[in-house]
């Protein structure tokens, strides 16, 4: 697999990345292992990390096959903090609203963004991670706490390099004008296309690698939801089922899968692989991530490294997608 810097920084990166999202719900230990390995021996590197997967089962998962499966010299574990299940104390104050229910609550404060990280090394058995991300935007924890914070992570060790996820870009632009970013994950897909009007322009400025997630907008660019909704699918989910029906209703999405059908028709492949070489080709782009419940979605995601986009197909992509967003 190739491997791609990440902005303006010496970190190399496999141009496919693999989500453990899954991993401890919807992926046991086995089939993970059975991915890991599979996603390695395609020269696949850079792995997606959060403590919020799984209720943290998935970096219990992760911990058991690093130096098993792969070796941790082998591997880039992106992972990030800043998000927690509630925020003790939160509404004492004036400045900081209480939740109005128990749920994820953002928290980039020091004392979190440091308790989080030093729990992931530990559940994880290393003592750094190669990315180290801001979950989200936080506007009750001042910038610069944040970008001293990530300097601290840095200086000390604890990870190699410091990023940030699903910010938008007057955020990115802010933190990376006084912070050590390098990395800046956002959701980027046929369906998505708005990071290409500021998120990528502003990391671009300031020398910050794309990372695009959901580059298959919820398996919608998979072409599997053209007959009706699967029952093991995240249209059936209650969780992202809303959303997924949301975007469904779309017409835009219907004109986008059916030209991905298409077009995989002609070239021998599928829609899946389609949607992510179209992805992977775009300016900017380090590289993307990917999920898989199971090995055969897998090995359809890996299939997409080999195909080469014609570039009228290219083309032809663009123009459908196409939409002031």
């Amino acid at each position: 697999m190739e491997q791609r810097t990440v902005g303006r920084s010496g970190l190399r990166v496999s141009r496919i990345g693999l989500a453990t999202h899954t991993w401890g719900t919807h992926t046991d230990a086995e089939e993970a292992s059975v991915q890991l390995a599979a996603f390695a021996d395609a020269g696949g590197t850079l792995i997606d990390l959060s403590p919020v997967y799984g209720d943290g089962a998935a970096h219990q998962i992760l911990a058991g096959l690093l130096g098993e499966v792969v070796s941790r010299e082998d591997v880039v574990l992106s992972g990030c903090a800043g998000v927690v299940t509630h925020k003790p104390g939160a509404g004492v104050g004036d400045t900081v609203p209480a939740p109005a229910a128990v749920g994820p609550v953002v928290d980039a404060s020091r004392r979190t963004l440091l308790r989080q990280l030093d729990r992931t090394l530990a559940d994880l058995g290393t003592d750094h991670l190669d990315i180290f991300s801001i979950a989200a935007w936080d506007p009750y924890t001042p910038l610069e706490e944040v970008a001293a914070t990530l300097e601290t992570v840095i200086a000390t060790g604890r990870a190699r390099y410091a990023g940030v996820r699903g910010l938008s870009a007057w955020q990115l632009a802010s933190l990376a004008a006084i912070g050590p970013v390098t990395a800046a994950q956002t959701p980027y897909s046929l369906l998505a296309r708005a990071p290409e009007n500021d998120v990528i322009p502003a990391a671009r400025h300031h020398g910050v690698g794309i990372i695009a997630s959901a580059p298959l907008a919820g398996g919608i660019l998979t072409g599997k939801y053209s007959d009706g909704v699967p029952a093991d699918s995240r249209g059936a989910d209650e969780s992202t089922a809303a959303e997924i029906r949301r975007r469904l209703d779309d017409d835009r999405a219907t004109r986008v899968v059916d030209a991905l059908v298409t077009a995989a028709d002609g070239l021998g492949t599928s829609p899946l692989a389609v949607a992510l070489a179209w992805i992977r080709d775009r300016p900017g782009i380090a590289s993307m991530i990917v999920g898989a419940r199971d090995i055969g979605q897998l090995t359809g995601v890996l299939a997409a490294e080999t195909l080469e986009l014609p570039r009228a197909i290219a083309a032809a992509l663009d123009d459908v997608s196409a939409r002031s967003e």
